[in-house]
């Protein structure tokens, strides 16, 4: 049966998760793209619905044999759920997991983020935080939801590859410190020596407009990426590229 109508019950679900409140409470999040939804299917994750056009068999096999719901649509169906210009011809709903603070965080490189707001920001940073082998992302309060389809889409997949909590950094900055991890922040009053890592590490990544709050600065080791042209800072994103490499590479010997 080809799903025809853009009211069908199922559909309207899946649409509503474009908003945070429909994916809170339904428990899942939306994805599009074979990249994407690949991905999701490989790593384990938990796919619901499936909606796919024809002439993307192969996919709906796959889709199907990791236990979704596959329904066939028609291209005026899959452009009401999708956001990008040129939909792909696959999307699904998967169910968001749980990822509670852990009593004990794994040792490497943490990155934590203190009331991110841009979606962009937030994925492109996780993606680049799975590159680098980082152990876990820390989401403080404020920041965007890493499930909205603008992150998915920046992180590529990454946010099924490596543990993604949410949390308040004041709270759970100190129970790093005595974990035996090195505080380490992006700031404009710091230094400009990187401070060495060892091999457990957090790099606290601030607010693109304000960065990182006072409180959380405090208890960090406060570092000043060297700027050689006439500009005053970088965007968030590409500051914690560059800092989570340059950890990376120093804990990686």
């Amino acid at each position: 049966m080809v799903i025809e109508s853009t009211r069908n019950e199922t559909v309207k679900h899946a649409r509503a998760l474009a908003q945070r409140k429909g994916r809170l409470e339904q428990g899942v999040h939306f994805i599009e793209g074979e990249r994407l939804v690949r991905e999701a299917v490989l790593s384990g994750a938990q796919l619901v619905d499936a909606f796919v056009e024809d002439g993307h068999e192969p996919m709906a096999a796959m889709l199907s044999g990791s236990g979704a719901n596959v329904h066939f649509v028609r291209r005026s169906v899959m452009e009401s759920l999708t956001q990008t210009g040129t939909p792909q011809g696959v999307c699904a709903t998967v169910k968001t997991p749980e990822q509670p603070l852990p009593e004990q965080y794994p040792a490497g490189l943490i990155v934590a983020l203190d009331c991110v707001q841009d979606p962009g920001n937030l994925g492109t940073i996780l993606r680049t935080a799975d590159a680098m082998g980082a152990s876990g992302l820390l989401l403080g309060e404020g920041c965007a939801d890493p499930y909205a389809p603008k992150p998915l889409r920046a992180a590529m997949g990454s946010i099924y590859h490596i543990p993604v909590w949410q949390g308040k950094l004041e709270n759970e900055i100190p129970r790093l410190a005595a974990q035996g991890f090195m505080l380490v922040c992006g700031h404009l009053k710091g230094g400009d020596v990187l401070p060495d890592p060892g091999e457990k590490c957090v790099l606290v990544i601030g607010n693109e407009g304000n960065g990182v709050s006072d409180a959380v600065a405090a208890q960090c080791e406060k570092y000043r990426l060297p700027m050689y042209g006439r500009a005053e800072s970088l965007n968030a994103s590409v500051a914690a590229g560059i800092l989570i490499y340059e950890l990376a590479r120093k804990m990686r010997g």
